[in-house]
């Protein structure tokens, strides 16, 4: 009796082939390690570092993170050990990893970019670089150029000229009139990818106090009250900018994941997923494999971008 040949899973996407179409979201799977002790990383597409800084950040004060209806608001601002811990003390672990190791970047000008993405581009195991151009929750950076085409582009030029060989991401906001300009300006600058959407700008107010749930009082809204929103963004710069999109926001299923690839996504990211149950990437894996199988698909890339609309 013959049995079905397991689905392949693999996806070339922005500059990479990776074993899956599943990362772990920047900010919401700490260094990568962290996670080892539930499951092995390894059987992951890839891993998406928290965001890097040239000097270390504290981020916000306390309180920064909230529960929502269906999602969260943070205000995390960016904490990290910056690039030279980085390198020193949580890369080695990584390159232990049988996964793509993704160095999220966070800069507050275009030269301090460059210089980041010099240094990570010299790093041994580093497999690509995704650049934050849309943190909601820092003063300087962020929202500041990621709500500016011209700003954008000039980021990835930076981060471009410096990173070698290495692949360029750039992860996108929501927080702007079109999405595509934003898009076609990152591009324009040179990038492999574009990842979307990063959160949502929010606020919650607490009626006992009167005061904002948040130390920060603005904060981003993530998890699965913004996925429609973020499947209807990744459809429109799908259809209408000519660059590998990786799609992130809301997704804790297979069934989520799939909605990104059907609309023109390459690969996806879980993020906010992990603080309600930390196995839930390699969930997202398990169940995409089922899926195939159930449906007589032999590979992933069977579903991207065939979304009907007949």
């Amino acid at each position: 009796m013959s049995t079905q040949p397991s689905p392949d899973l693999s996806v070339a996407v922005g500059g990479l082939r990776l074993k899956n179409p599943v990362l772990a979201a920047s900010g919401t799977f700490g260094y990568g390690t962290e996670y080892q002790d539930l499951f092995d990383p390894g059987g992951l597409g890839g891993v998406v570092v928290k965001g890097v800084s040239l000097e270390p950040r504290s981020g916000n004060p306390p309180p920064r993170i909230c529960e929502t209806p269906a999602g969260m608001l943070n205000a995390i601002g960016l904490q990290n050990v910056g690039v030279d811990r980085f390198l020193a003390e949580k890369l080695p672990a990584l390159r232990r990893l049988d996964t793509a190791v993704v160095v999220n970047l966070y800069a507050t000008s275009p030269d301090e970019f460059g210089e980041l993405a010099g240094r990570l581009a010299e790093a041994p195991g580093v497999d690509a670089l995704e650049v934050n151009v849309s943190c909601p929750n820092v003063k300087a950076g962020g929202l500041a150029f990621g709500t500016d085409p011209t700003a954008v582009r000039r980021v990835t030029e930076a981060v471009k000229t410096r990173a070698g060989r290495r692949p360029v991401w750039v992860k996108l906001t929501p927080n702007t009139a079109d999405i595509t300009l934003q898009a076609r300006a990152a591009a324009e600058g040179g990038a492999d990818a574009v990842s979307l959407i990063n959160t949502l700008l929010g606020m919650a107010v607490d009626p006992d106090t009167w005061r904002p749930r948040l130390k920060n009082v603005v904060g981003g809204l993530s998890g699965p009250a913004v996925r429609p929103v973020a499947v209807r963004l990744v459809y429109e710069v799908c259809r209408r900018v000519d660059v590998d999109v990786i799609g992130l926001g809301g997704i804790t299923t297979a069934r989520d994941a799939i909605e990104f690839l059907l609309v023109g996504a390459k690969a996806v990211q879980v993020g906010t997923a992990h603080f309600v149950n930390p196995r839930a990437s390699i969930g997202v894996v398990e169940g995409l494999r089922a899926y195939l199988s159930q449906r007589g698909l032999g590979r992933v890339t069977d579903l991207v971008g065939r979304l009907r609309q007949d």
